[in-house]
């Protein structure tokens, strides 16, 4: 049947909320956009909102940062990768992890996904014990958790130092225990994209004061490492003050601004995201051609964005899905592409990487693809959505163009 082409922008982002509009207004007028550029009364936005954070996020300690690539590389070093050491990651993530590795000296060490798009526990082990390395960046590629209770035993026999990239996963849970609760910190993204919107903004979570410390100090806090909405006391800081350079890497007042409201209508958007991403995952799902990732019954997920695989597809078919689904308006990536595309790439192209033998992983990015979910489409643009992708894949299963 013929179906109305989709109309709708997939990178269009819902308001920024009248509250927050608001409150960045306020910063504005005040003049005191630096973090630590308040009036005496005033603590300031940026302190308003690490404290917030940290007690949403239900950990001791959160610190503001200018992203969440910043995030990621003040934890790393924060936690001791130095120059040269190992740093395990998924062999699937955003190119903003390995090149976080990468920009603190580290060396990244792929490893293998599973078909449900998360890190294999197998493999990691293995390397771990064949390299020696001590550290993983994990990502929650796309909002998928793995095993977590499994991974914490390997990384307690192994003695592997964790830190997780929950850019995906912010508000999600394994058992109940929210993500990023789980490794000795946990670096999240309020890139326009993710979660929280800001435009680019970061925050980094943990409950041990003396990697707080190293973080707040990294992130260019000068001597004002006092004037933290949730950081260590001040006797932490000690000799951590004079050991640890700054890399000026704040947030500013006008982003935290932004933040707060969103934070207190997080609980909302993660029901509205899940009812767009189950939706078009029970249609998706009557199509045998179509293989979607497993939700385990431990995780509960936030569906910003949906992934369907089509194993086995060839190159030229999967470029022809993608191009046929454009033109009906409908925005898939397809990460088994030969070059990157926008923010979707593979380990081939990231060439600042040491080139690895990731086979398992090649050949489900082969046939991945990937859908955002917007919260200005609602429930029947997603199925409009799901419509035009079971469409598509039809047609390519009844041409015999897939296995």
């Amino acid at each position: 049947m013929a179906r109305a082409r989709f109309s709708k922008s997939f990178t269009q982002q819902l308001p920024i909320p009248d509250d927050a509009i608001a409150a960045a207004v306020a910063v504005m007028r005040s003049g005191r956009l630096h973090r630590y550029n308040t009036a005496p009364e005033d603590p300031g936005e940026t302190f308003e909102l690490e404290r917030e954070f940290a007690q949403w996020q239900g950990q001791a300690y959160c610190l503001a940062v200018a992203s969440g690539g910043q995030a990621m590389q003040i934890a790393l070093r924060a936690s001791g990768v130095v120059p040269g050491d190992l740093v395990l990651t998924n062999g699937f993530t955003l190119a903003p992890v390995p090149g976080a590795i990468a920009a603190v000296g580290a060396k990244p060490a792929l490893v293998e996904i599973t078909a449900d798009l998360v890190i294999d526990l197998d493999d990691l082990a293995a390397k771990a014990t064949a390299s020696g390395a001590r550290y993983l960046l994990l990502s929650h590629m796309r909002g998928h958790l793995c095993d977590m209770d499994r991974l914490m035993q390997i990384a307690a026999e192994l003695g592997i130092t964790i830190l997780e990239d929950c850019a995906h996963t912010m508000g999600a849970r394994w058992n109940g225990r929210l993500s990023g609760a789980f490794g000795l910190a946990a670096c999240f993204s309020t890139q326009t994209y993710k979660h929280m919107n800001s435009g680019e903004g970061g925050l980094l979570t943990s409950d041990d004061p003396d990697f707080m410390a190293r973080a707040t100090i990294l992130s260019g806090s000068y001597m004002l490492y006092a004037r933290h909405g949730a950081g260590p006391a001040p006797d932490v800081y000690d000799d951590i003050r004079l050991d640890t350079p700054n890399t000026s890497a704040r947030m500013d007042n006008l982003r935290a601004a932004l933040l707060r409201p969103q934070l207190r209508g997080i609980a909302q958007s993660i029901a509205d995201w899940n009812a767009r991403h189950d939706l078009v995952a029970a249609m998706l799902a009557t199509s045998a051609a179509i293989h979607l990732p497993r939700r385990p019954a431990a995780e509960s997920y936030v569906g910003s964005s949906i992934q369907f695989c089509l194993p086995g597809i060839s190159r030229d078919r999967a470029q022809l899905l993608v191009s046929g689904l454009a033109d009906k308006g409908v925005e898939v990536k397809w990460f088994g592409a030969a070059e990157p595309v926008g923010f979707t790439s593979d380990h081939h192209s990231w060439r600042y990487v040491a080139a690895q033998d990731l086979p398992r992983t090649d050949q489900i990015l082969a046939g991945l693809f990937d859908m955002r979910l917007p919260l200005t489409f609602d429930l029947d643009d997603c199925a409009l959505l799901a419509d035009h992708i079971l469409d598509a894949v039809a047609a390519l299963d009844t041409a015999g163009h897939l296995p």
